[in-house]
């Protein structure tokens, strides 16, 4: 069974206007599109197909939360998502795809936004992803600071290079230190 069925829209079967599309994105949906980024999570997408004759314009509302790991502790945070983009379709000969410009063979007609939705949401994840200042696994935090805290005590009692020492000089001089 094709369990992303839901999310391969039958083109020719469209109405012109306004067709509108609802969509629960869930942990089912994030492991069956195996995406890398993002494995879990809960979203609504609201998703409109406007069919002018053979050119559609597809817009995408994502709402909801993905869970992703913190960059410090390494555990699942919740992650706030608010996506809003817009794809161009239009049919011909080859499946092709470019920014927002995706063609669709005419013979075959459905369109799978199933991927799209996958990339609205991470498009949308910040590059860093940190806990709220106090939310961070306490352990982890413990490891890290202890680790900081030889790493820091090894590096201060490593001896100074002496041609580091004279730049250091000159340094000084210039900047009348």
């Amino acid at each position: 069974m094709d369990r992303l069925k839901a999310y391969k829209i039958d083109l020719h079967g469209l109405k012109e206007g306004v067709n509108a599309f609802d969509f629960k994105l869930d942990n089912d949906y994030f492991e069956a599109v195996g995406g890398e980024l993002v494995n879990k999570g809960n979203l609504d997408a609201h998703v409109d197909i406007d069919r002018k004759s053979s050119l559609f314009e597809v817009k995408f509302n994502i709402e909801g939360v993905v869970y992703i790991p913190c960059d410090i502790c390494l555990d699942d945070m919740e992650q706030p998502i608010y996506a809003d983009n817009r794809l161009i379709v239009k049919f011909g000969k080859e499946n092709s795809e470019d920014d927002e410009l995706v063609v669709v063979r005419e013979d075959d007609g459905v369109l799978d936004i199933s991927w799209f939705l996958y990339e609205s949401i991470v498009l949308n994840i910040p590059i860093k992803h940190v806990h709220a200042p106090g939310k961070c696994n306490r352990d982890m935090m413990n490891a890290l600071e202890a680790h900081s805290a030889t790493r820091s005590d090894v590096e201060s009692n490593s001896a100074v290079d002496p041609r580091w020492s004279e730049l250091l000089k000159i340094k000084d001089k210039d900047l009348n230190i």
